[in-house]
């Protein structure tokens, strides 16, 4: 939804006093893309990722009673986190899955029996 003219006027004021009281900040924000944030944590999910397997890994080879089934533990629940970690990253990354109530209440829903009177009585008040 784009700004109003007022809303926008507001803003470039804000912006303005931002770059009037600390521009080295205002510079560092603005400069700032959130998705490199993203991007690097999904990075470190990934070797994280690949240091759980390597423990489950080696929890499997190495035969020392329960210790080595500590350890294969210990690497898939890593490797679990770090791909639930990586997914929610990639989901802010990219914008999916966040949809606003008003989204959801903007798209026409099925219609349930009070929707449709409502619809039907919308059509008589209005003359249609």
């Amino acid at each position: 939804m784009p700004l109003s003219e007022h809303e926008q006027r507001m803003l470039e004021q804000i912006e303005q006093a931002l770059y009037a009281e600390d521009p080295k900040f205002a510079h560092a924000v603005r400069s700032t893309n959130p998705q490199v944030h993203y991007k690097r944590r999904i990075v470190k999910a990934a070797l994280g990722f690949v240091v759980g397997v390597c423990a489950l890994m080696a929890g499997l080879v190495v035969n020392a009673g329960p210790v080595t089934i500590g350890i294969s533990v210990t690497g898939f629940v890593l490797m679990v986190v770090c791909c639930v970690w990586a997914l929610s990253s990639w989901k802010r990354m990219t914008g999916v899955g966040t949809e606003t109530e008003r989204d959801t209440q903007s798209r026409p829903a099925k219609s349930g029996f009070m929707d449709r009177m409502e619809e039907r009585w919308r059509k008589r008040t209005e003359g249609e």
